[in-house]
C-alpha cells in the first residue's frame, strides 16, 4: 500500500538531493501541433531519468549494500543513491543494455553483473546476490519505497500544470513511476499509461483486468520501459487510477526524441520518449507528458535527429 503521504515523506527524504525538474512549454512545439503540450523533463533529474527519485528513497531507508536489476536507468538511480549514502552497491544488468547506461553505472562506484535476457531469469540473479552477500534488494519498481520516490514527480506537476489541463500521459514499463505520478495527481488530473508496441502489458492487462505478460523481452529500441508483466504493487494502483493505456511505435518513438530536441533542447532515449510520441501522435487537445530519461548512445540518437 502507497499513501500520498508516503510520497510527501520521499519529498522530504529527496529535498536537497533530487533535482526539482521543469515543465516545459514551448510556443513553437505548440503552434506546430496547434495545442499545448506541455514536457515534465525528467531527462534533466540526476543520473538523467526519475529512477534516481525512487532509488534513493529506498536506498535511504535501508542499512548496508543494496542489490538491483535494471537495463540501466533504475541501475544509476541506485548506484548513485548508493554512493551518497555511502553504501555498497550491485547491479545485475542485461548484457544488451546501452553501453553509455552500462558505463555510467561503474563510474557511479557500483558492481555491475550482466545478465542475458534472452536466457537467464534476472530475479534469480538478484535472489542469488542477496543469500550469499547479504545484499538488500531494491526493485525497480516493484517496491512501495520506490513508487512513493517516482511519485515525488507528479507532486511537482501538481504545483506546476496549468489549472484548465487534467490528463498526462506517462512512460511505464512495470508501472512505478505511473502508480506514482497516479497516486500523487488523484483527484487533480487523470494519468495515462504509455508503451511500446510489442511490449503493451499494461495496457492488455489493464483492459483484461488482470497481470498479463509480455512474450519477449527483446526486439525494440525502448529498452528503459521493457518488463515482462505489470507489478504485483503497482497493478492494482494502475488498475483503480488510470485510464487506458497508449501505445507507440519504435519510429514514433524516435521522431519523437528528434521533435523533442528541435522545440526544446533536451535529449531524451527512446523509452523516454514514449508518453511524448503519444502525445503528439495519438492524443487530441492539450496534455502534459513525463518525458522519463535521457540515457541514450550517441547512434541511436543521431538515428532518431535523421528522422526530422
Amino acid at each position: 500500500m502507497v499513501t500520498l503521504a508516503d510520497i510527501r515523506a520521499a519529498a522530504d527524504r529527496l529535498r536537497g538531493h533530487a533535482v526539482r525538474t521543469p515543465l516545459l512549454n514551448a510556443p513553437s512545439l505548440d503552434a506546430t501541433f496547434g495545442r499545448r503540450i506541455f514536457v515534465k523533463a525528467e531527462c534533466l533529474q540526476k543520473t538523467g531519468s526519475f529512477k534516481f527519485r525512487g532509488g534513493f528513497n529506498a536506498v535511504s531507508q535501508t542499512s548496508g549494500g543494496v542489490v538491483a536489476f535494471s537495463s540501466g536507468n533504475h541501475a544509476q538511480g541506485v548506484a548513485l543513491a548508493a554512493r551518497m549514502l555511502g553504501r555498497e552497491a550491485v547491479i545485475v544488468m542485461p548484457s544488451d543494455a546501452p553501453a553509455i547506461k552500462i558505463g555510467n553505472t561503474r563510474g557511479y562506484g557500483a558492481e555491475v553483473v550482466l545478465f542475458d535476457r534472452a536466457t537467464e531469469d534476472r530475479d534469480a540473479i538478484g535472489a542469488a546476490l542477496v543469500a550469499e552477500r547479504g545484499l538488500t534488494l531494491v526493485k525497480p519498481y516493484d517496491d512501495p519505497r520506490v513508487i512513493a520516490g517516482q511519485g515525488t514527480c507528479g507532486l511537482e506537476m501538481v504545483e506546476d500544470l496549468p489549472e484548465d489541463l487534467d490528463e498526462v500521459l506517462v512512460c511505464c514499463g512495470g508501472g512505478g513511476l505511473t502508480s506514482g505520478v497516479a497516486l500523487a495527481l488523484e483527484g487533480r488530473a487523470s494519468v495515462r499509461p504509455v508503451e511500446p508496441e510489442g511490449f503493451d502489458d499494461v495496457t492488455r492487462s489493464l483492459i483484461a483486468g488482470q497481470r498479463l505478460s509480455n512474450a519477449t523481452m527483446t526486439g525494440s529500441v525502448c529498452d528503459a520501459v521493457m518488463t515482462p508483466s505489470p507489478g504485483e504493487v503497482t497493478f492494482p494502483i494502475l488498475s483503480r487510477l488510470c485510464g487506458p493505456g497508449l501505445v507507440v511505435t519504435d519510429e514514433e518513438a524516435l521522431r519523437a526524441m528528434a521533435i523533442a530536441w528541435k522545440h526544446l533542447r533536451i535529449v531524451l532515449e527512446p523509452g523516454g520518449a514514449i508518453a511524448l510520441a503519444a502525445g503528439l501522435f495519438h492524443h487530441e487537445g492539450d496534455v502534459a507528458v513525463v518525458a522519463s530519461g535521457g540515457n541514450v548512445d550517441a547512434q541511436i540518437f543521431a538515428r532518431a535527429l535523421a528522422m526530422v
